[in-house]
């Protein structure tokens, strides 16, 4: 377990946070997308493949209802199966990222939609989707 320099502390089996029975919300822990039944090599060639994260294991419990979970640096996505999918086309998770044009260019070249919008003052940003339609932000601070 490592301490950090605000108190908490990271336990490098899980990459959780202890978060200490501390009250009220201390943090966001993940963001749950839906996707289709039988898409889990669509979603692992697009969340694994062209964005990069890391697919974690389901509980085997959680498993057997399908979909897949992604980690990455500080971001957690759930892709959990609706049998009457829809794809979230305003709800999105904002992924912060480095490099956004390098960002965009890769999605593009995956594919994947790229619309930039200049609306969020002190943010470069654009938005894609997955394979399934969901919409997703990534953005990145004016420097």
């Amino acid at each position: 377990m490592t301490k950090w320099s605000d108190g908490w502390r990271r336990d490098s089996r899980t990459k959780y946070l202890d978060v200490k029975m501390q009250k009220g919300v201390v943090m966001l822990h993940h963001v749950q997308l839906a996707c289709p039944p039988g898409s889990e090599p669509a979603l692992r060639d697009f969340y694994g493949g062209v964005l990069g994260l890391t697919e974690i294991p389901k509980p085997p419990v959680l498993a057997a209802r399908g979909g897949c979970w992604f980690r990455g640096h500080g971001v957690e996505l759930h892709l959990g199966v609706e049998e009457d999918f829809r794809p979230a086309r305003k709800a999105h998770p904002g992924l912060l990222v480095r490099d956004l044009d390098g960002w965009a260019r890769r999605l593009a070249e995956a594919g994947h939609p790229v619309t930039f919008d200049d609306d969020f003052p002190g943010m470069r940003r654009f938005y894609s989707e997955d394979p399934h339609g969901n919409r997703l932000e990534l953005l990145e601070p004016i420097a």
